[in-house]
């Protein structure tokens, strides 16, 4: 059964006339195709790629059987296209509420002659539960960015921008098979660790400062992503005691992690490590998050989510301490959840390192 398969029963469970999807990476998901400025129509039945020329070839090749290509030019819009097609279409058409600017909506219904019905969670439904085939990519995905890192430890060293750090990692997971990065790389150092999102600067690496490095790349289309960091020379007794306190925390919430556990029980396992060590007001995201197409997809491992995580669920460990003006900790992992428990993609060691 392949992922349009899917959809498609997705879409008539849902009672739908069908599913007008307009997001590259839903579309791809779909179809088996990630083109730019297109878009699929998905029934029970059918499905149609619309899209342009620049794509022809590399759209007959990749989409999955079943998928009808229509090519759009400025003879026949995209729009005119799809307004045939739903004219032919009994049912309600549902559409991704969270993906469209409130102009496009109306733009679509206008050119469709016809309302539309929020319909993303029918395919983030099925994204967020990943196949054993979307599995083993995403592993592949995360193998890259391992390797990455196991080649750039050895140039962190006193002198080193952070800048220079995170185009290294670039350059080391793209000669590697990636295919961009699944987010442009965290590579900060000393006290610039103590902001989670940090931007690679000018910033230069000294003996004992730690170096936070979050990182990820994209293959077949997923993504992988991680967090490592490091110490330079040396470690204080109180940088050493952080690492251990987000570590355990770490630890805690991938063991309270499994289908039937609610992201906010997952992500209270973790936060209660950290507050319970006096830095719970140093901890500050959810504890983790859905990886896939997107970087950051359902579901969440946060307060917020009173419901069950569910099977297939990939989700990110990622807990951390940070404190203004002298340095964070972050370690993260991909994990994903099955049976009773789950399985840590992520084999990159996270006992402390001392570079």
């Amino acid at each position: 059964m392949t992922q349009l398969d899917r959809v498609r029963e997705a879409v008539a469970r849902a009672k739908l006339g069908a599913l007008l999807l307009m997001d590259d990476k839903n579309i791809y998901y779909a179809c088996g195709f990630m083109p730019t400025d297109s878009a699929a129509l998905i029934t029970p039945e059918r499905a149609w790629l619309i899209t342009d020329s620049r794509y022809t070839e590399d759209a007959a090749r990749s989409c999955y059987s079943g998928v009808e290509i229509l090519l759009n030019s400025n003879a026949q819009p995209m729009m005119q296209t799809l307004a045939r097609l739903c004219a032919g279409i009994e049912g309600d058409i549902g559409a991704e509420e969270t993906k469209l600017s409130h102009l496009a909506w109306l733009n679509l219904e206008r050119a469709i002659g016809r309302g539309l019905i929020g319909a993303d969670a029918v395919i983030s439904g099925l994204r967020a539960r990943k196949t054993r085939a979307e599995l083993e990519t995403l592993i592949h995905a995360q193998r890259i960015a391992e390797a990455a890192l196991e080649a750039v430890l050895p140039m962190i060293k006193p002198g080193l921008t952070e800048r220079e750090l995170a185009a290294e990692l670039t350059y080391q997971m793209m000669r590697r098979g990636s295919e961009r990065n699944s987010f442009d790389p965290i590579a900060i150092t000393g006290a610039h660790t103590s902001m989670p999102h940090g931007v690679p600067g000018e910033g230069v690496i000294k003996a004992g400062d730690f170096v936070t490095m979050d990182f990820g790349c994209v293959y077949h289309g997923y993504c992988s992503d991680m967090t490592r960091t490091v110490a330079v020379g040396s470690a204080t007794d109180e940088m050493r005691n952080v690492y251990d306190t987000v570590l355990r925390a770490q630890l805690a919430g991938i063991a309270a992690a499994k289908p039937s556990a609610t992201g906010a029980e997952v992500h209270a396992a973790g936060a209660k490590v950290i507050a319970d060590a006096g830095y719970g007001e140093y901890f500050g995201h959810g504890f983790g998050h859905g990886v896939g197409l997107d970087v950051h997809e359902s579901p969440n491992a946060n307060p917020r989510n009173d419901k069950p995580l569910g099977e297939g669920a990939l989700i990110s460990a990622e807990p951390g301490i940070y404190i203004p003006g002298k340095f964070g900790v972050r370690i993260e992992d991909v994990i994903y959840l099955s049976g009773g428990g789950n399985e840590n993609i992520t084999r990159a060691p996270k006992e402390l390192i001392i570079l």
